[in-house]
């Protein structure tokens, strides 16, 4: 492992802990070469799994897909990464629980869109814009409309 600040490849574990639900090693570092502190995560390596793209490209998971399409919709909202890290860890999680080894991007769209229901309203009307391609006013106010008759029934 590297330091990330000097390039020196010799440093010792200083502390270890379980994150993300065990699923994860914790591990803190510090350089031998200038000292400075870092943080690295240890996962066990899962199956290869392979997305099935709309056009039946077939193409390598990508947890960074999922991040950087989370991370759009949750854009400017009151949402702190650490939270944002923790709802692609269960996405990836129910991914991964499916236990296939492809997966169409549907099914993983489907996912991200029913976490990000419990998560952010905002975020999920962001999300499903872009994803369900609205293609004008009436069908976004459609699924607005959905949100508010699921949260007025769920209230009673």
């Amino acid at each position: 492992m590297r330091c990330p600040f000097c390039g020196e490849d010799n440093n010792k574990v200083i502390d270890s802990r379980p994150a993300d639900d065990n699923a994860t090693i914790r591990r803190r570092r510090q350089c031998d070469a200038c000292n400075k502190r870092f943080t690295t995560y240890e996962k066990i390596e899962s199956l290869p799994l392979v997305v099935i793209k709309k056009d039946n490209i077939r193409e390598p998971y990508d947890r960074g897909k999922i991040e950087k399409g989370i991370f759009r919709a949750c854009h400017k909202r009151p949402i702190s990464v650490e939270n944002i890290s923790k709802l692609v860890d269960s996405i990836e999680t129910a991914i991964f629980n499916l236990e296939e080894k492809e997966i169409r991007s549907s099914t993983i769209g489907e996912i991200v869109m029913d976490k990000l229901k419990d998560f952010d309203d905002v975020a999920y009307v962001r999300f499903a814009s872009v994803y369900r391609e609205f293609k004008d006013v009436n069908t976004f106010m459609d699924e607005l409309k959905s949100i508010l008759k699921t949260e007025t029934s769920t209230k009673k």
